[in-house]
Formats: C-alpha cells, sequence, structure tokens
C-alpha cells in the first residue's frame, strides 16, 4: 500500500457542485422559492431524498416532513434545511471549533430549489448538492454497509483470552497486520500465522503513541486500539462524510492542503497534484487550528522570535549559556533566535496571512519526520524537506533567481511571491487505499466527538494519542 496515494486522495477535494455556487439574487428564469409550486410527485422526490438520507451519514438526523403536502411553504422550509445540510454540512464547523476559518460552499439554494421544482426534478438537484468525487461515494457506500453489520458476523479481532507475545503463532495475526497496516505502522501484511519481530516494533510505536508500555505484547489495551467497533467506524465514516461537506467543490486550482490528522501536505498546481509530503503539526495540547490562509512570500535563513509562552514556559531561567548555544539573544524584551542550521525554523519559513501566527517552515528535528504519528510541535506546521519545497514553489512562480539569491546571503531576507499561494489546514481521520477503500486513522485532537454530537452519534470512549515531548521549536 502506497501511503503517499493514500494520504493525498483525501486531499483531492476539487470536487463538482453542479448549479450551487451562484451567488445570484434571482434565478435565469426569474422563479423564486416563494412563487415556485411544489406537486405530489416533487412532494414525493423530498420525501424519498429525506428518507435515504443514510447515504450520507444523517439518518440520526431528524428532518422535518409537513404530512400534508398541500403546505407549501412547509414544503419549501423542509427542503432548503435538508439542501443546506447536503450542500454546506449540517453543523458549523465554526461553532464546533475554536479557530477556523476555511472557505465554506455558499450556494444559492433558494434559486437552486425554484429551478429544481420549475423542472420537477428536486431529486436530481438533491443530488447534486453533496461533494460528486470518488471519495464521497466509497464513504457513502461502507456507512451503508456498517449500518446493516447487525445482520452480519462481527469481523473484530478476537480477545484470546491471554495476552499475544512476541514470536508466538496465532490465527489471529493476519488480521492485526493488516489492521497495522491500514494505521501506517507496517509496510506488508504478515506472512503467516507468526507474530513476527516487524510486526512487533509495528505494535510497539503503536503503543507509545497511545501511551501504553511498549513491550510489544497484544493485551486487550492494544486490541482495543486495533479493533474499532463496527458502531465507532460508522461514526467515523459519518464524520469524514460531514467534514467534505464543509469544503468548497470548486477549491482554487493552485493551492497547498494539509491534513493536520494524518500530518500530510498535497501541493496542488493548475488542478493537477504536483508533489505530496509529510509534516508535522501541533500537538494535542497545542493543536494546529483549520485555517484558510495564503503564503505571500518566501524567507530565507528566518530568524526566530521566540513566543511569549514558550519563553515564559520552556526557556525562562536556563540562563545566558542556553541562549549562546542555541543562537539566540534579547532584543527588545524578546529571545530572538538567529539565522542558522540550528534555528527552529530551519532555513526557510512560508510566510502566511493570518492573526494566529500559523505558518508552514523547515526544521533541524528531521527525525520527527519518522515518526508516524506528527502531532509533536507548538502548532506551526513544518515540512519535511522544505528546502527543497520552497525551490520547488519558486520555479513554479518564476522567482527561482530571487529565492537563491536570498538564500546566498546567509541572512533573514524576504522574497514575495508574484500571487498568493491558498492553504487549506484541515482534519480527515480518514484517508483512501489505492483501491480507493476508506482506511480508518487516529483522532489525534479528539476533534471528531464535536462532530459526531452534531450529527446524532453517541459518545466515544476509545483510546486518545498521548500529548508528547516536542523541542523548543513552533
Amino acid at each position: 500500500m502506497h501511503y503517499g496515494v493514500i494520504a493525498c486522495s483525501l486531499l483531492a477535494l476539487s470536487l463538482t457542485l453542479s448549479g450551487c455556487n451562484s451567488s445570484s439574487s434571482s434565478s435565469p428564469s426569474g422563479l423564486t422559492a416563494e412563487n415556485a409550486r411544489w406537486t405530489d410527485a416533487t412532494a414525493k422526490q423530498l420525501r424519498a431524498a429525506i428518507d435515504g438520507r443514510a447515504a450520507h451519514g444523517l439518518d440520526r438526523i431528524r428532518f422535518e416532513m409537513p404530512e400534508d403536502t398541500s403546505d407549501q411553504a412547509a414544503l419549501t422550509q423542509s427542503a432548503l434545511r435538508y439542501a443546506s445540510a447536503l450542500a454546506r454540512g449540517a453543523s458549523d464547523p465554526a461553532k464546533l471549533s475554536d479557530i477556523y476559518s476555511v472557505p465554506r460552499p455558499n450556494p444559492n439554494l433558494k434559486n437552486g430549489l425554484a429551478e429544481a421544482l420549475a423542472r420537477g426534478r428536486v431529486d436530481d438537484w438533491l443530488g447534486s448538492l453533496v461533494p460528486q468525487g470518488d471519495n464521497y461515494q466509497a464513504l457513502s457506500k461502507a456507512y451503508r454497509v456498517l449500518r446493516r453489520a447487525n445482520e452480519a458476523p462481527a469481523t473484530a479481532i478476537p480477545d484470546a483470552g491471554k495476552p499475544l507475545d512476541p514470536g508466538a503463532r496465532d490465527a489471529r495475526v493476519p488480521a492485526i497486520a493488516r489492521q497495522l497496516v491500514a494505521s501506517g505502522y507496517l509496510d506488508a501484511g504478515a506472512q503467516g500465522e507468526t507474530y513476527s519481530p516487524d510486526m512487533v516494533k509495528a505494535v510497539q510505536r503503536m503503543q507509545a503513541d497511545y501511551g501504553i508500555k511498549a513491550d510489544g505484547v497484544i493485551g486487550s489495551d492494544a486490541l482495543e486500539i486495533l479493533n474499532l467497533s463496527d458502531g465507532d467506524r460508522a461514526r467515523t465514516l459519518a464524520v469524514a462524510m460531514e467534514r467534505l461537506r464543509w469544503l468548497d467543490r470548486d477549491p482554487p486550482a493552485t493551492r497547498i492542503d494539509v491534513n493536520l490528522a494524518s500530518a500530510r501536505l498535497a501541493y496542488w498546481r493548475d488542478g493537477k497534484l504536483a508533489d505530496t509530503r509529510k509534516v508535522v503539526v501541533g500537538k494535542p495540547e497545542t493543536e494546529t487550528p483549520q485555517l484558510g490562509s495564503p503564503i505571500y512570500r518566501l524567507v530565507a535563513n528566518p530568524t526566530w522570535t521566540v513566543p511569549r509562552s514558550i519563553q515564559n514556559r520552556e526557556i525562562a531561567g536556563k540562563g545566558s549559556a542556553y541562549l549562546r548555544r542555541n543562537n539566540m539573544m534579547w532584543k527588545d524584551g524578546w529571545i530572538v533566535q538567529k539565522p542558522g542550521p540550528k534555528n527552529s525554523l530551519g532555513l526557510v519559513k512560508f510566510d502566511m496571512q493570518n492573526e494566529h501566527q500559523i505558518y508552514l517552515h523547515d526544521t533541524p528535528a528531521k527525525q520527527l519526520f519518522s515518526e508516524v504519528q506528527r502531532q509533536r510541535s507548538h502548532g506551526c506546521v513544518r515540512v519535511e524537506d522544505a528546502l527543497g519545497f520552497a525551490a520547488m514553489l519558486a520555479k513554479d512562480e518564476g522567482i527561482s533567481a530571487e529565492w537563491e539569491k536570498a538564500r546566498a546571503t546567509g541572512k533573514e531576507s524576504f522574497v514575495p511571491l508574484p500571487r498568493p499561494i491558498p492553504v487549506r489546514l484541515t482534519y480527515q481521520t480518514v484517508l483512501f487505499d489505492d483501491a480507493g477503500e476508506p482506511v480508518i486513522r487516529a483522532d489525534p485532537y479528539g476533534w471528531n466527538d464535536r462532530v459526531a454530537a452534531a450529527l446524532g452519534f453517541p459518545a466515544s470512549e476509545g483510546h486518545r494519542l498521548r500529548p508528547s515531548s516536542s523541542d523548543v521549536g513552533p
């Protein structure tokens, strides 16, 4: 399984929204939702669509449908509420998150409904509002299968009553290996039923990420992590569909998408995937927020002004020897780290326009890119081979000469981009394998809980990633 493909398939979100992004105040035909008329046929279409809302993971939300189908106003109200859930999401991410500024769809639903009523095809219109790509359809299909899972035998890896020790033979080994592969801890499935050294190492990494003693022994705690119930899986898939509905169906053709949950970056150029790479994002107690914020310049050989929070918690009281050793100094009441290979921003910073001081940058802590769960920073996004990525952007933007000249100075230098490159920092815990099948990964920040609750799902008591230690960098 190729994890670059898995990680970026999630980010392939340039999906089509038919007839929904019009912001005009009236439809081309002059119809409005107020003067368009419902018929028995279109009312029946609306009822069938609402009855089939499980296809979108919305079956736990009650959408009122009037018994009296001659009540035009009530039918219109029901249609617009359901249409909004399909087109923009049933929940508001800005209310579910402390910070959320990723652009959302804003279709003119009244005009769309009026046109659908005029054509007598309310069902087709409602179907056009959701993301149209293969990923959404795969989520929908998998969710509907899981809803019927009560009629099928349980697929969980059974607890044999005693721990599985390294080197032991066990019929459960192939199933355990498949889940380790799906979770990103193992490169290939098991050959036979022996709990092999490679699997042991994978389990140890998983145990460390979740705060369990990393002994490689698969006991009840490790099995709980490996063994999502059908209910847990269905809940996660419904949340994934909701998060896709939050996103613009026609995003900028040139952009950078960062999935905070999987810690992966995808760079899109003129509508085509140009590059994907690992990133390090905020640890669970200093999460990277979900932002829409453009890169507007490259900074060569950046300095780093240490934020007060890091200065007070992690540097205060360490003395002048620590500052000298880390190439830091006091300047105007702030601790500033000078340019150079030890700088916490590395050798390049990708300056972004937002009020939260979140940006992409290089790092001297290259070892963190080998981690499976890369939620390790104080909130900013560290980019694997950031110098190579900066060179790629500079070439694509026609500023390679300016960039190389800035780098050669050895001093902090700023290279504006000819046009800002939009960046979307999003959060998605379902990826897709090479066959396009959904793969459920960790929910490192626990952000799925509020979304799931808004969709009517009960709380989950699953294991959480352990807050990790990190270096002093942003």
